[in-house]
């Protein structure tokens, strides 16, 4: 007997670097998927599999024992184990079809998948927003990546047709209307293939310039935080992260006002204003993804920015559908020119969260 589940990757619409702030974020599922087929075994060792390679390590892992890959499926072994201690051996087969390092969330499908299936298999009940949050204690206490909850919470609710708005002080979530295609429009991701890794000294570093800002301004977090006291920061670095999180959370609720009212065409000057903001305020593009956001835009696209945790990864950009192809063939053409390997376009569009697949 065995139990499979399927847990997507996610672009993230608007609403970057606010998660750990508390923040509004606005991610929708995308299509391309990690699937997770949990059996258990004899003995005490948990084998996992995936694309001809395998790990092994005991059920009883602690944080630090298990390197590479297999890490983060370590962590929700070890995270499951907090809620039933006498865990069997596992074999975990893993297959997926999410670009790895590339912004869009591998780590939390691999983990969400993995979650679900061991979870039914062993008999332990997990509502979804348990689910999430055990899913993003193994990413930050057994893998040790400082991310916010956004990516976790995006892989298991999304849902065909929407984006999903997340506040992330109290992890509430709401479906919002988003169903490009319906109105002649296409979410094009573009993979930069540039190095990306959110584990990095840089995305700490940004974390930790936030809760310095935030214990200056004596506030609970930098959702607190308006344009007003930001001055008070003496620190310009300081005022700068600030800035991006203030008007990064005020351009998610006005996308999701825009959205709400059925004109996703008109989102697009908000999208390039949060690329602008990451690029300028919060440092952390790159020459890639500026790159990418300057064709797309000059091809016609309506808006266009990074998306995911930035140093690399992936750009989005708004297009209407008789644009796609110029859109795609001025971001190539702008490769082609500096000499850059070839970027991977698809189109993304919401789909269905993390579930089981019988």
């Amino acid at each position: 007997m065995a139990t499979t589940w399927r847990a997507p990757g996610r672009v993230n619409l608007i609403g970057e670097h606010v998660d750990y702030n508390d923040g509004l974020c606005l991610p929708f599922a995308l299509p391309l998927a990690t699937q997770a087929t949990v059996r258990q075994q004899r003995g005490d060792d948990v084998v996992v599999r995936s694309s001809g390679r395998s790990e092994t390590f005991p059920v009883s892992c602690d944080p630090g024992d298990v390197d590479g890959w297999a890490r983060y499926v370590a962590g929700i072994v070890w995270a499951v184990r907090r809620l039933r201690e006498d865990l069997p051996g596992l074999e975990i087969e893993v297959t997926s079809d999410v670009p790895v390092g590339a912004g869009l969330s591998s780590s939390a499908a691999l983990e969400c998948a993995v979650a679900g299936a061991l979870a039914e298999e062993v008999g332990v009940e997990l509502a979804p927003h348990e689910l999430a949050s055990l899913a993003h204690r193994a990413e930050n206490d057994f893998v040790g990546v400082p991310s916010g909850p956004m990516d976790q919470l995006a892989a298991v609710f999304g849902d065909a047709g929407h984006a999903v708005l997340l506040d992330c002080r109290d992890l509430s979530t709401r479906r919002v209307p988003f169903d490009p295609a319906a109105e002649g429009l296409q979410v094009l991701v573009v993979n930069t293939h540039a190095e990306h890794e959110l584990s990095s000294s840089a995305y700490a570093e940004r974390r930790r310039q936030c809760e310095q800002a935030r214990d200056l301004l004596g506030l609970r977090s930098l959702r607190d935080a308006t344009v007003e006291n930001i001055g008070s920061l003496d620190d310009h670095l300081l005022r700068a992260r600030t800035h991006h999180v203030v008007t990064e959370i005020a351009r998610v609720v006005d996308v999701v006002k825009v959205l709400d009212a059925g004109r996703p065409q008109d989102i697009g000057g908000y999208l390039t204003a949060s690329h602008v903001s990451l690029r300028d305020d919060f440092e952390v593009s790159c020459d890639e993804l500026d790159v990418t956001v300057d064709a797309a835009l000059s091809a016609g696209a309506l808006g266009a920015r990074m998306t995911g945790g930035g140093f690399g990864g992936c750009a989005i950009a708004l297009v209407r559908d008789a644009d796609v192809d110029a859109v795609t063939d001025e971001v190539g053409r702008a490769y082609a020119d500096r000499g850059w390997n070839v970027p991977t376009i698809f189109a993304a569009r919401p789909s269905p969260g993390a579930h089981s697949v019988r």
